[in-house]
């Protein structure tokens, strides 16, 4: 008996019956050794499966999501396989994948500090020599309680408990360690070529702060050390970047145990903030958007009504008003459906683009707050399009065309998505398929090139998520438009047709920004903290040389004011090179240096934060030149 399987690069080939994934990937490594996995029909597989009849098999390398994420699985298990070697009493929690890294979590009898890093390190190197195989096993369920209760891991005991009784149990050996694992992973420990532990840190087990509190490892692991260096080098880089230690030192923002998760802006980063607005507020009515303001807390049967309820209840917050169940909404989406909803609309009317900055809250979990990239109550500058159902690609391109001119004006770049139907979904698999295949139909018409992401769409509808990549090639995911026929059944949204009937509006969901708070965040590192002259809090400062100059500086200072510009000066009794220095940490993109001399010529000599000294000029041309970088949004 024979099978015959697809190839990814097109071919077709026949193999005797019981042919395994690891049979083809030693067959196919023979001519490319940077290959790691087998996707059997798009599906990572195990490389001791049998391959099926009639399957589509595809072989893939490190420089694939697939790929990435069992290599550093498999690093993980390495990871745990060390510290299980060195501290044989640990418990073990959980260690997957996570972009750009791995990592473990460990219940220590004593916790552990940094320094054990290294010699867990040491460890793992050692088992990455012995190049140990790594094989599956599966098992009962009753088996593999009895297993990891003789082994004493409960949280393990505690995974297994709750899998469903027909679950397949699957474990993952190597040497003398045995780990709870659905897998794949990599042939064998010698694999892993190159790898770094770079922290600790506490975490809930399961992200609750009910559950008792653990140590987690993170790490990374590349196929070649120059790989592994570059990215360390990235990390030392994106340390100086980060945005809670910048926010500090340039108060933009804080932090406070009084209100965990909700941020305070302060001046400098409410001067960001505004002009990001006034930015967004201006592009949108050039784009034909009206500008709505939203309660912030409403009737829980309007929370039933939208879906929200059902799907979205355990991130929110509740109170109650004259004995009735209220909630502080989540999501503006219900807002604007009332808006709409307040009159009656022709077709002629549509579309209709409604926009809000709407602040909402949503109950994240302690452990997973993170600056402003992960906090509780944040602003969305959310737009609601309703529309005919004709009228659905244009509008879409037209977001699309808006999206990337935001994108643009900040210097990123980006990748697109199309996330499609979740398991916990709103409304009937054909509409579902329908709304998909026009948000699939815009991209291919834009000639834009996109990943599916299946199952991942919000419940209400299909989207396509706009991921950003900053300075240091990491991705953020920001702006999203949904695709939603939901909505409008809920709250029985029509308008009159050219037939006279009512009829139901197409809705869009979208977001340019995203979260303004983890905007603000992705812009302080991508920018490390050096503004565009047109977002800075401070675009010039004043600085006089001597006494003598103080009187021309605070009249210069008067003139910038005056020219509508964002201006300090620092009369303190420093020297002249500290109060440079001084305003260079303080990233400000204009000195201007007073003294004698240009009291006497009636100039400025004029410095800027990257290029350093640009001579002597007039006020007139040093307005002049900041007023174009501003006007222009120059980056």
């Amino acid at each position: 008996m024979s099978i015959k399987v697809k190839l990814d690069n097109g071919e077709e080939a026949v193999y005797p019956e019981g042919t395994t994934c690891y049979d083809l990937y030693r067959e196919k490594t023979a001519d490319n050794k940077e290959l790691l996995a087998v996707l059997v029909d798009g599906k990572e597989c195990d490389l001791g499966q049998p391959l099926p009849d009639k399957s589509s098999v595809a072989l893939v390398g490190f420089d694939t999501p697939q790929g990435a994420d069992i290599y550093r699985h498999s690093a993980s298990h390495v990871l745990a396989h060390a510290v299980k070697r060195l501290y044989p009493n640990v418990k073990l929690g959980i260690g997957p994948a996570i972009e750009n890294g791995f990592y473990y979590d460990f219940e220590f009898e004593e916790p552990i500090s940094s320094d054990d890093l290294k010699t867990i390190e040491k460890e793992m190197k050692k088992i990455v020599k012995e190049r140990n195989q790594i094989r599956r096993r599966e098992m009962s369920r009753k088996e593999a309680l009895e297993l990891f209760e003789e082994r004493d891991e409960p949280y393990k005991v505690e995974m297994i408990k709750e899998l469903p009784e027909d679950a397949v149990i699957s474990c993952y050996e190597q040497n003398d360690f045995i780990d709870l694992c659905a897998g794949p992973h990599l042939p064998h420990t010698g694999m892993v070529k190159a790898f770094k532990l770079t922290s600790l840190a506490g975490a809930y087990w399961r992200g609750s702060e009910h559950n008792p509190m653990l140590q987690r490892i993170y790490g990374t692991a590349f196929p070649t050390k120059e790989r592994l260096q570059h990215y360390l080098d990235m990390l030392e880089e994106a340390k100086k970047r980060d945005h809670r230690k910048l926010g500090r030192e340039l108060e933009l923002f804080s932090l406070h145990e009084e209100g965990p998760g909700f941020p305070f802006l302060h001046n400098n980063g409410n001067v960001i903030w505004q002009k990001l607005t006034d930015f967004w507020r201006e592009e949108h009515r050039r784009a034909g958007y009206e500008e709505i303001k939203t309660p912030l807390i409403l009737n829980r049967t309007l929370w039933e009504q939208s879906g929200h309820w059902d799907h979205f209840r355990e991130d929110m917050y509740f109170t109650s008003i004259d004995e009735q169940d209220y909630a502080v909404k989540p999501m503006n989406c219900p807002g604007a459906m009332l808006v709409y909803r307040n009159k009656m609309h022709s077709y002629r009317d549509l579309p209709r683009r409604i926009a809000e900055m709407g602040i909402v809250h949503r109950h994240e979990l302690s452990g997973t707050l993170h600056g402003l990239m992960r906090v509780r109550s944040f602003t969305q500058d959310d737009a609601h399009i309703f529309m005919l159902p004709d009228q659905v690609e244009s509008e879409v391109a037209g977001v699309i065309e808006m999206m990337d001119l935001f994108y643009s004006v900040f210097g990123f770049d980006y990748r697109v998505e199309l996330s499609t139907r979740p398991e916990k979904a709103m409304g009937t698999a054909e509409m579902w398929d329908k709304a998909t295949d026009i948000l699939e139909k815009v991209l291919v018409d834009k000639n834009i090139d996109y990943r599916l992401n299946e199952g991942d769409g919000a419940f209400y509808g299909p989207k396509i998520d706009f991921h950003l990549e900053d300075c240091l090639g990491r991705s953020w995911q920001c702006g999203t438009i949904q695709l939603d026929f939901q909505m409008p059944e809920k709250f029985d949204l029509t308008y009159i047709g050219e037939d006279g009937d009512k009829h139901r509006p197409v809705v869009i969901h979208r977001v340019i920004y995203g979260s303004m708070e983890r905007l603000m965040a992705l812009l302080i590192e991508h920018y490390g903290g050096a503004f565009p002259t047109w977002l800075a809090p401070v675009q010039v400062t004043v600085i006089p040389v001597t006494d003598r100059s103080h009187e021309y500086a605070g009249e210069i200072y008067e003139q910038l004011r005056n020219a509508g510009l964002r201006v300090t000066i620092d009369q303190r009794n420093e020297k002249v090179g500290y109060k440079i220095r001084e305003a260079q940490l303080k990233k400000i993109p204009y000195m201007l240096v007073v003294g004698d001399k240009e009291v006497e010529s009636v100039q400025v000599a004029v410095r800027h934060r990257v290029e350093g000294d640009l001579g002597t000029e007039s006020l007139e041309t040093l307005i002049d030149r900041v007023k174009k970088e501003i006007r222009e949004k120059s980056i």
